[in-house]
This record gives C-alpha cells, sequence and structure tokens, in this order.
C-alpha cells in the first residue's frame, strides 16, 4: 500500500514537473540551464513500473498462471496471466498511434497461454512503451493528437496509472498464493 501511494505521489510530481514545458523551456533558453527532457522523464517512471511488474510477473510460478481468486468478491475476475496479457495490450493499445514500429495485434496476445510465451510479450511491450515514451518533446508533450484531443503527456500519464491499478491487483492475486512480491521483499543481510 505504500509503495503505491509513493508511486502515486511521484507520478503527481511527474505531471506538475511537465506543467509548463514549454514555458520553462522558453524561460531557460539562454541561461545554460539544463532542463528535464520529458522522454527522460516518463521513461524514467516507466523503467521503475516496468522493474515491478515484469519482476511480479516472473515471481509467480508458470502453474499459477490459471489462478483467479474465488473467495469474496471475484466473480469473473481475470486470471493472473490474463492480467499479465491485459498489461501487455494496454501498452500497445495506449501508443498505437505514436508512429512507433513494432505493435501487436491483441488477438496474438490473446492466444498466448504458457508463463514464457507472455512473460516475452510483456517484456516486448515495454519496448515498445519506451520507444513511444522517447517521442514526448517539450514542443510536443501538450499538443492534442487524433479525434480525441488527447496529449502525448496526457496518454503517457494514463498509462502508468493503468500500470500501477493492474500491478496492484496483481500484488493481491501472488499474496493470496503465499507469495511476498518482489518490491515489498525485505534485502537480505
Amino acid at each position: 500500500m505504500m509503495q503505491t501511494m509513493q508511486r502515486m505521489m511521484m507520478l503527481a510530481a511527474l505531471c506538475g514537473s511537465l506543467a509548463a514545458p514549454a514555458w520553462a523551456q522558453a524561460q531557460m533558453a539562454g541561461t545554460g540551464t539544463a532542463v528535464a527532457a520529458p522522454a527522460d522523464l516518463y521513461n524514467k517512471m516507466l523503467s521503475a513500473e516496468e522493474k515491478e511488474i515484469v519482476s511480479l510477473a516472473d515471481a509467480m510460478p508458470a502453474d499459477k498462471y490459471g489462478y483467479a481468486p474465488t473467495s469474496g468478491e471475484f466473480k469473473g475476475v481475470r486470471t493472473f496471466g490474463e492480467q499479465v496479457k491485459h498489461i501487455t495490450e494496454a501498452n500497445y493499445g495506449f501508443f498505437a498511434a505514436w508512429d512507433v514500429p513494432g505493435i501487436k495485434n491483441s488477438s496474438d496476445i490473446d492466444k498466448l497461454t504458457n508463463k514464457d510465451e507472455i512473460m516475452a510479450a510483456l517484456r516486448g511491450s515495454f519496448t515498445f512503451a519506451h520507444a513511444a515514451m522517447s517521442k514526448i518533446t517539450a514542443d510536443n508533450a501538450f499538443t492534442p493528437m487524433g479525434a480525441n484531443g488527447g496529449t502525448r503527456a496526457g496518454t503517457a500519464t494514463r498509462a502508468l496509472a493503468h500500470m500501477m491499478d493492474h500491478y496492484g491487483q496483481l500484488v493481491v492475486y501472488l499474496r493470496l498464493n503465499g507469495m511476498v512480491p518482489p518490491a515489498s521483499q525485505k534485502p537480505s543481510r
């Protein structure tokens, strides 16, 4: 719970740091002061999420990828493997319109059945998401894109929030199977 709150605070700080990148860049022009690149900030956040999600997905044994909770209000929820595939599909879906090579068809991801295939697809989706986020600049971060008028900064922020939501769900699945998520494990001395 504390880690989720810390990530949410970091995400809020990231959003705040991007509130007016063009203005900040204009203010700093000619001063010799470096301005953080939006792509670097977003990729740093994405790397943190990637590390936690990939390590958690890898920690679940292959024979538990079909696990879904049944006790309590869990009727109809995705299995652990379906949750991981959903994150994978979303990583491609959020950035599909960004002209980044390597997009996958969601029906291909849906067909994956074993942990090794799902983990490979998950890792590939993060590579794709990093390539997309690398396209965010101070000049285009808040420029409307497509018919809905969303921006790159808004889409990237939404993608990160979505990942955090599903990370939290995966943590519950792992803990219900008697395991502590890698990010919550105390370092051995």
